[in-house]
């Protein structure tokens, strides 16, 4: 059953982002974005498909994937680079990582949280999609946490 991820709710947009990136299968990223992340669909044609991305727009389109590699220092971890993602309220991000831990997703990342006690303290997660492409998802209690020093 897929939720789109309206019925989720997010952090207020001050803008939306628009993000076009490639993959090489668009049934499996149907699957992947409708099916596990909850996306709901919008346009597409044989070569490009669009998401609701919780609230901003992707549109993925058939060819290489980005190359990426471990150079990103979150804590003692490596992280690809580059990657994507965005900042959830606290409770949608629990029930985001549930559902991929629900599916089986294999995280570069496990659920955690960082600056524990701190200003700034969040939840993060990385995952990659079929395609490898990295996304990371963070989680903060209130809005003004997210650039708190």
């Amino acid at each position: 059953m897929s939720t789109s991820t309206t019925d989720m709710a997010t952090l207020p947009a001050r803008s939306l982002f628009h993000l076009a990136f490639h993959v090489t299968d668009l049934d499996e990223a149907r699957r992947f974005y409708g099916g596990v992340l909850g996306c709901t669909e919008g346009r597409s044609t044989d070569t490009w498909v669009d998401f609701d991305f919780f609230s901003h727009q992707i549109s993925l389109h058939l060819g290489e994937p980005f190359k990426t590699a471990r150079t990103g220092k979150v804590g003692d971890h490596m992280v690809p680079m580059p990657h994507f993602g965005l900042v959830l309220l606290l409770p949608q991000w629990q029930a985001l990582a549930q559902r991929l831990e629900a599916a089986g997703i294999e995280f570069v990342l496990k659920p955690q949280v960082r600056f524990q006690g701190q200003p700034g303290e969040q939840w993060t997660m990385f995952f990659c999609d079929p395609f490898g492409n990295p996304i990371e998802v963070k989680g903060f209690p209130t809005i003004e946490g997210i650039f708190a020093t």
